[in-house]
């Protein structure tokens, strides 16, 4: 993709810190463009002292324990890491500076990749022949989900159609925000649009399935044996993982970080070399941290904006789980997967999102984490030709306008190319 977009890392994903953009429309009613031209320019992003960054990171992290620890004292499924995201999200529209470092982020991803990897012995394999026909059924979903959701945007909220396609993407985020860059659309919209479906799922899901007592544990269980008497094994345990997160990461492997560590670990536990888990500590301030990543999606977005895009965001969000619906119980009905599972695999959230998720509810990871790689794979592919096709064609009908023209509008943090993981 090639592009990073000096706003903020998206889910896989982390904060590259945002530079402050005018705000211009080319005409009324119209939806914003965004300009290529200055995106990559890194001498505009404006140079924080040390100690500031030092301080709003500090900041960031205190609100998302309070919030994370707040919502695990009431007891709510996943709270540390809906109410870190919420907790950090809430500061962010309020104006509060919120970032998450770079590096921080890398190795929360490598820490929940490690941990996912404990819950893998030979028995949760057992049902892997089965799930092709899921995959395909979710990546026909992933289809159904972006042509509703796009049609939706276009007709309900008068959305062109570049801008609606980049919408009601269902993950892939990176790849949205270098296609909006390189052939123009409205970034701010398809952004609020991105990250208010996140939200909404980090916060929905696991109270949903609660409520249907599907899921349980609002603070983290131990996976294995954590302390001095199986030091050696936790030192190989960090070793290989961090091992095979990098090396992933090397291939550019979608997630990388996460998925690498996932299978590193998986590897040893699925093999029965060892049994040991890191800390519930060390998870649970992982999950706390990457919470406050997903929140910090907020920074640079006021309320006023975000109440004017809130409609479209609640609608996409309700036909792209409207759709989702049916093919959850579509798989469930012939299948007989846990449900948990299959809703966490088919939700339209970005694949380490879901991830964090599927940590925090204690669900199968191989399987959630192999329906969101073919999800990933489908639309990236899908998302691509579709998009390049649309511009072509705007472009052709109106060969006066040109769809990379105007300026940048103001919007939320982005998380940019997925690799940088």
């Amino acid at each position: 993709m090639g592009v990073l977009v000096p706003t903020a890392l998206i889910l896989g994903k982390v904060t590259i810190f945002p530079m402050a953009c005018p705000l211009a429309c080319r005409c009324p009613g119209v939806l914003t463009a965004l300009a290529a031209a200055g995106i990559g320019d890194r001498s505009m992003q404006p140079q924080f002292p040390p100690s500031r960054a030092l301080i709003e990171t500090a900041e960031t992290l205190a609100i998302a324990l309070a919030g994370g620890a707040a919502f695990a004292l009431l007891g709510l499924p996943a709270g540390l890491v809906s109410g870190s995201v919420l907790a950090v999200a809430t500061a962010a529209l309020l104006g509060r500076p919120v970032r998450l470092p770079l590096p921080l982020a890398r190795v929360c991803y490598v820490i929940v990749g490690t941990l996912l990897g404990t819950v893998v012995t030979p028995e949760t394999l057992l049902g892997v022949e089965t799930w092709p026909a899921s995959i395909a059924l979710l990546m026909l979903a992933s289809l159904v989900m972006i042509a509703a959701t796009m049609v939706y945007l276009c007709i309900v909220h008068r959305w062109d159609t570049f801008s609606a396609l980049l919408g009601s993407s269902p993950g892939a985020m990176a790849q949205v925000i270098a296609l909006s860059t390189e052939l123009g659309g409205d970034l701010r919209a398809i952004a609020i649009v991105q990250t208010v479906r996140v939200l909404l799922l980090v916060l929905g899901l696991p109270n949903g399935l609660a409520l249907f007592g599907l899921v349980v544990p609002a603070l983290p269980v131990p996976r294995g044996p954590a302390g001095f008497s199986v030091l050696g094994e936790m030192i190989v345990l960090v070793v290989v993982s961090t091992a095979f997160a990098l090396a992933f990461l090397r291939l550019r492997f979608p997630g990388g970080l996460l998925f690498g560590a996932l299978a590193g670990s998986g590897v040893l536990h699925g093999t029965g070399l060892i049994d040991a888990a890191l800390p519930w500590w060390i998870g649970s301030s992982a999950v706390i941290a990457l919470g406050a990543l997903v929140g910090s999606r907020f920074a640079n977005t006021s309320l006023r904006m975000l109440a004017g895009y809130l409609g479209a965001a609640l609608g996409s969000f309700v036909v792209a789980m409207a759709v989702a619906t049916v093919f959850i119980a579509t798989v469930v009905h012939l299948f007989g997967f846990p449900i948990a599972n299959v809703v966490i695999a088919f939700a339209p959230g970005a694949q380490d999102t879901m991830m964090v998720l599927a940590l925090a509810l204690h669900l199968d990871p191989v399987y959630v984490g192999a329906h969101h790689l073919a999800r990933f794979l489908v639309v990236t592919v899908a998302v691509a030709v579709a998009a390049r096709r649309v511009a072509r064609a705007e472009a052709d009908s109106n060969p006066t306008h040109s769809r990379a023209s105007g300026n940048p509008a103001p919007g939320p943090r982005l998380h940019g190319d997925e690799r940088h993981l």
